[in-house]
């Protein structure tokens, strides 16, 4: 780590946060908001690639923030030595000849770090989906969620779809501020983007019956189960 040169200075606790999730293959940068986590993903990025342990990135984040990747936290923390290729999705609809070309050109290694910008919304559909996965499986990728609450609903179809395509990714990061907004249960898919091993319910069901009370109730003839409290939270 030592020989890594930064383009800006990182303050003790990024430098603390890049430490911890040296040589990882997942971590969860919980810091809170303003404290710079981008910058340290950046950092992270740029000394795997630079080590030889990846060839491209994909950071996926909300639809008002992933652009700010590209205009704003690269250019300012990306280090100059490194000649990044940088592209971003957009929706179909919106897509001119040039994106188009941008997209296309950045699937496939040409020695330079590749760096593929998603909204989380563009997992919703069948097209970000599927063009997610093929670039993920043409290299050596680090792939974060940026706010990753964006997939605390284990039943939401982006949810499932990024944690299917994850387990292509050599490397994988989340990143929130909040990881927990309404209930402890937020946690599951966030965490099993990472790695399914890190929990022992391998199932959101299981999860939920481990850290929730749940009481059966009905009004007229509708029947559901309702969580009145929660449980081994210390775990």
């Amino acid at each position: 780590m030592s020989e890594y040169k930064f383009k800006t200075k990182p303050y003790d606790h990024q430098l603390k946060a890049l430490k911890k999730a040296w040589n990882k293959e997942y971590y969860a940068y919980f810091m809170e908001m303003g404290t710079g986590k981008s910058k340290v993903l950046i950092d992270e990025i740029a000394s795997l690639y630079m080590r030889g342990k990846i060839t491209a990135a994909l950071i996926v984040a909300p639809k008002g923030v992933y652009r700010n990747w590209e205009k704003g936290e690269l250019p300012i923390h990306m280090p100059d030595d490194i000649s990044v290729q940088v592209a971003a999705w957009k929706a179909p609809s919106e897509m001119t000849i040039q994106d188009k070309k941008s997209l296309k050109d950045i699937l496939y290694p040409n020695g330079k770090l590749r760096i593929l910008l998603m909204n989380i919304e563009a997992f919703s559909g069948t097209k970000g989906v599927k063009y997610a996965a093929q670039f993920l499986h043409k290299t050596d990728t680090l792939m974060a969620i940026d706010e990753s609450t964006t997939i605390k609903t284990p039943t939401a179809a982006r949810t499932k779809n990024v944690l299917k395509i994850g387990k292509i990714a050599k490397y994988r990061r989340i990143m929130t501020g909040s990881p927990v907004t309404k209930s402890p249960l937020d946690l599951f898919s966030q965490v099993q983007f990472l790695d399914p091993w890190l929990l022992e319910q391998q199932s959101y069901y299981g999860f939920r019956a481990r850290y929730a009370v749940i009481v059966q109730r009905s009004v007229g003839t509708h029947s559901f189960q309702h969580i009145v409290k929660y449980q081994r939270l210390d775990e």
